[in-house]
């Protein structure tokens, strides 16, 4: 079975998860790609029918694993949000030709983190958090520190994920960054799936989308 065959119309999410590891123990950057592909896959999905690719990547999402161990940078992208059809339709235009998020860097010894950022991403970072300066790496500029661990997801209780939390970092933003809840997910070794989920006033939580990221 080839990994194109894997991601099939008739395979469970389950069983395409677990036909990328097994492959993996071979040929691990195949594995990889196959699942990068079918995220892209469902990115391109997202444009069309938003109801349908929010269910595919909830599957998907659901068949990882929490992704422990991730250390060093990672490249990332917006898959998709899912807020209001209008929302998503501009914010998918708006991302298309503009996205100053690059991706993510772990600390696995200390379970810490940060946002790498385009440098451009410094102009709108000083409209919304004019007190709040990024800092200089020796790849752009990183944003938005955040500790890691594992528990159960919030709308996924019966399944644990890393979560990437950004409410205990005193230097976060108070406006919109320390109420961001990321939860990660392994879905093979170099390819992870996750969901940005904000706290409300209720102490409740709404999902806003997806992201994902692979390894350099």
């Amino acid at each position: 079975m080839t990994t194109d065959q894997t991601s099939s119309a008739g395979a469970s999410a389950a069983d395409t998860v677990a036909a990328w590891r097994m492959r993996a123990a071979t040929h691990p950057l195949d594995a990889t790609e196959a699942a990068w592909r079918r995220i892209l896959e469902l990115q391109a999905l997202a444009r069309t029918d938003r109801k349908q690719a929010d269910a595919l990547l909830n599957d998907l999402f659901r068949a990882g694993s929490p992704a422990c161990g991730l250390d060093g940078p990672t490249d990332g992208i917006l898959v998709m949000t899912t807020t209001t059809a209008l929302t998503d339709i501009a914010l998918t235009a708006l991302t298309s030709v503009w996205m100053p998020w690059e991706g993510k860097r772990f600390d696995a010894g200390t379970n810490t983190g940060d946002n790498r950022m385009a440098d451009e991403a410094t102009v709108v970072s000083k409209v919304l958090w004019p007190l709040y300066s990024m800092k200089d790496s020796p790849t752009g500029k990183t944003a938005f520190d955040f500790t890691t661990y594992v528990e159960p997801g919030v709308e996924d209780p019966d399944i644990e994920v890393m979560v990437i939390d950004y409410a205990d970092v005193a230097d976060n933003p108070r406006l919109l960054i320390r109420s961001i809840r990321d939860e990660l997910v392994e879905l093979v070794d170099g390819a992870y799936l996750g969901k940005v989920l904000y706290r409300l006033p209720t102490n409740s939580y709404a999902k806003l989308g997806y992201f994902a990221l692979r390894t350099h």
